[in-house]
């Protein structure tokens, strides 16, 4: 046979040979056990899997089967420019289609995935987002205000009451107090509902079909689509449409190329889609971020002394370092539909490629002493697009990555202008997987005292 095929490749007949893929080494343990090992301990997994297999090792998780992981530069370069008919981040995402919806930009591929993208980013161009960021300052400050002092508090519940006003008011554009108090309640509901660890062993275990089985979470689902599809109605019928700035006034504007606006359904899976990538995930980047900074005092001080100059580089470093050093989401999947060569393996159709965002965050080589919180590290740098992902890259890169690290940072400042921060414990605190999003194990314990300015 091996003859024969050489005989047929000599005389170039054009007979199509049966091609030979291959997959990375990796765990050769159960399918459970790797999927309990992604789920409870994600970090000390993933470093051990890399530790003994390299930069490019194969996993089975749970439903989402093959994935091969990635934490090489160039592999991650690999896909992020490479064929996007070939490399399907909708499907790779499919674990999210019964939250986000069929229309969801994070769930299209191909010239639909294109075609979206275009109409949602003009809402997220620089010179709009500067304008929301009184809004943002506005409602931090106010959030603030609320909070308890000189007692232990869970942050990340406080962040999520910021970050989601934000999102109502700048994303959604709701005004009415009956308006925002109903969505309050809904998305609460939902949040509740998908927390629970019914919804995540069935999610990871399952994949999105059961959540018919998580009665409490279909329901908080109805309920925000009830919500939303109506607040899409009255907007579209608002005499005052086209002068309003939120981004949901901006997308009802917006048109195909063939003059046709989004759909009420189109319309619905992108504001969800904008409130689970700007609700919780913000937040949860903000907790970390105080969760950091309250260990490290001296760098609360310079936050503090570049402000009163107003010069925002050291916040924004600070951004940009807790997104590297506790990025939210940690990997990003992109599902083959054909055969294709990535980092020298030649992989077959349906397995998954997976640029690791943590495991490329943390490699000495890029960045020394890598578990180390060292804002500095992006004062006079700027990491590339396949050394910095926490937006993931490529035409699937997050939309709306400005608008968050810019919302992070008025939060961020508004807090420390107006709060002293510290501990309540000394120790860190570790990562806790819920669903897709890695947040603080005990929720970012903090103290806060008033802060009293020595000028």
């Amino acid at each position: 046979m091996i003859i024969l095929n050489a005989i047929l490749r000599s005389l170039d007949l054009g007979l199509a040979m049966p091609e030979t893929t291959q997959l990375p080494p990796g765990p050769r343990y159960p399918r459970l056990l790797q999927t309990m090992g992604w789920v409870l301990r994600p970090t000390v997994f993933l470093a051990r899997c890399r530790e003994q297999y390299g930069n490019v090792f194969t996993l089975d998780i749970a439903r989402e089967k093959t994935w091969v992981l990635l934490s090489d530069p160039d592999a991650i370069r690999e896909v992020f420019t490479g064929d996007t008919t070939l490399l399907h981040a909708g499907k790779g995402n499919a674990l999210l289609l019964p939250i986000l919806g069929s229309r969801s930009v994070v769930l299209l591929d191909d010239e639909a995935h294109l075609t979206t993208r275009k109409l949602i980013l003009p809402a997220f161009h620089g010179a709009r987002m500067q304008r929301y960021g009184d809004l943002m300052r506005e409602i931090a400050e106010r959030e603030i205000e609320r909070w308890p002092v000189c007692e232990p508090m869970a942050l990340l519940p406080r962040m999520r009451a910021v970050t989601l006003e934000v999102i109502m008011r700048a994303v959604f554009g709701m005004e009415s107090d009956n308006d925002l108090r109903h969505m309050r309640r809904v998305i609460s509901d939902l949040y509740a509902a998908s927390k629970g660890w019914r919804a995540l062993l069935g999610m990871v275990m399952f994949g999105s079909a059961s959540i018919r089985w998580v009665r409490p979470l279909e329901r908080a689902l109805a309920s925000v689509d009830t919500a939303l599809f109506d607040h899409i109605r009255t907007r579209r019928r608002d005499p005052t449409l086209a002068g309003r700035d939120d981004v949901l006034s901006q997308l009802l504007q917006a048109r195909y190329d063939d003059g046709s606006p989004m759909t009420d359904k189109e319309l619905r899976d992108q504001l969800v889609t904008l409130l689970w990538a700007g609700h919780t995930t913000t937040a949860t980047s903000l907790t970390w971020a105080v969760e950091r900074l309250v260990r490290h005092p001296d760098k609360v001080e310079r936050l503090r002394a570049d402000m009163a100059q107003g010069n925002h580089a050291y916040t924004d470093a600070v951004v940009k370092e807790t997104l590297r050093l506790r990025p939210i989401i940690p990997i990003v999947v992109r599902r083959l539909v054909e055969p294709m060569e990535i980092a020298g393996w030649r992989l077959p159709a349906g397995v998954s490629v997976v640029p690791c965002i943590y495991l490329v965050h943390h490699r000495p080589d890029l960045y020394p002493d890598p578990n180390r919180f060292e804002p500095e590290r992006f004062l006079h740098s700027h990491p590339s697009a396949n050394t910095w992902i926490p937006f993931g890259g490529g035409t699937h890169r997050c939309a709306g990555a400005s608008f968050a690290s810019f919302e992070m940072r008025v939060v961020l400042e508004a807090l420390v202008a107006h709060k002293q921060l510290r501990p309540d414990t000394s120790p860190g605190e570790s990562v806790s997987a819920r669903l897709v999003i890695w947040s603080p194990r005990r929720g970012g314990q903090i103290v806060l005292e008033p802060y009293i300015s020595a000028l």
